[in-house]
């Protein structure tokens, strides 16, 4: 038996709405070359899920794509466009968030590096937004039953947020233990001059987490000043953690400032499952049209590369992430690019010539 035939990975896929039937596939070649570079396969194992899921299994989520989830450490998600699905689908829970709140992905760790080759904002920006991902005030994550917003009359609408010891936690660990693998130094995100209760949590439970990694320098920024600390001076920040709206915004504008939001990658983890998923939307209005760029969903697939190598697949998936990401830093400065980063490649084309430079020794 082969060193290859040996060591296999199982990893689950969906292509989901829009741009993720072109992406997803381009992403699943790029994961192939770099796991045959590095002496090992990838077992995909392709699941429905999206608007073609509705069709062929009446739900966007099927419980078979659920079942068989469970039974992988691992997959990839296409971008999804619930806004655009019939009732009574379009009023619940989108398909990623079914998928996040099923397995407890708790972790979403959102990358913002510039690129050489990439027009920045911030060109020197090399952060990762360490984002709670299970509570805060987002109404489809905070509530057993229900969601966390209502209406008592017609002309008033609340929404609940809720922040708890435990969720606050375990998100600080992950963030404090990125930083140990990184620039060892953690910037703790909150508001709590005004939300005092509940970011005041979150704040006080991340310096309690931060006792136990001494090597690691801690500080504090509220929200609003952090906006601004971003577009000044990027560069100066390493870990940043936050509750789970904080971290959705901080992510988006650290992903425009070094470059574009169409190459932000991201992961959602818990201490057991992992899926890539870009930062990006399905961009329903150039589906189809060869004109995406699969940045993003290339980056958060050797995110999870990675992952799955810290998780007992051993070292070649992470040889293969690294393959990945040279591969793509190689394209970008060498001037072949999408459109949406003032290029003219194709997403096709863009595909190709990862895949060439993914195969180089």
């Amino acid at each position: 038996m082969t060193d290859t035939q040996a060591h296999t990975v199982r990893i689950g896929s969906m292509v989901g709405d829009g741009i993720g039937h072109e992406i997803v596939p381009a992403t699943m070649r790029v994961v192939d070359a770099a796991a045959q570079a590095e002496h090992f396969t990838v077992d995909w194992v392709e699941l429905d899920l999206g608007r073609d899921a509705i069709d062929s299994h009446g739900s966007p989520v099927p419980q078979p794509t659920l079942d068989a989830l469970a039974s992988l450490p691992a997959w990839i998600l296409g971008p999804h466009d619930s806004a655009s699905y019939p009732e009574p689908f379009r009023s619940q829970l989108t398909p990623g968030g079914v998928v996040r709140k099923t397995f407890d992905l708790f972790a979403n760790i959102r990358p913002a590096l510039a690129h050489a080759g990439v027009r920045a904002v911030s060109p020197k920006m090399d952060l990762v937004v360490v984002r709670e991902n299970t509570e805060g005030f987002y109404a489809d994550r905070n509530m057993h039953v229900g969601s966390g917003e209502f209406m008592p009359t017609p002309d008033v609408a609340l929404a609940v947020g809720v922040l708890t010891r435990t969720a606050c936690e375990r998100i600080a660990r992950e963030a404090f233990t990125l930083a140990r693998a990184r620039r060892k130094h953690v910037t703790i995100v909150h508001k709590a001059n005004v939300l005092s209760l509940t970011t005041g949590l979150f704040r006080d439970v991340c310096r309690s987490v931060a006792e136990d990694f001494p090597d690691v320098v801690v500080d504090e920024e509220h929200v609003d000043a952090l906006t601004a600390h971003l577009v000044r001076r990027g560069q100066d920040f390493d870990v940043v953690v936050a509750e789970n709206m904080f971290g959705d915004i901080l992510s988006d504008l650290a992903g425009e400032l070094s470059g574009s939001l169409g190459m932000a990658p991201s992961l959602n983890s818990s201490s057991t499952k992992a899926m890539a998923q870009a930062a990006h939307g399905s961009a329903p209005d150039i589906a189809g049209k060869n004109r995406a760029n699969p940045t993003a969903l290339f980056l958060s697939a050797a995110m999870l590369l990675d992952w799955l190598a810290v998780h007992g697949q051993g070292a070649k998936p992470a040889q293969a992430a690294h393959r990945i990401r040279r591969a793509v830093g190689d394209t970008l400065e060498s001037g072949v690019a999408t459109a949406d980063l003032g290029g003219r490649a194709s997403t096709s084309e863009f595909t190709e010539t990862v895949l060439a430079r993914t195969l180089r020794v």
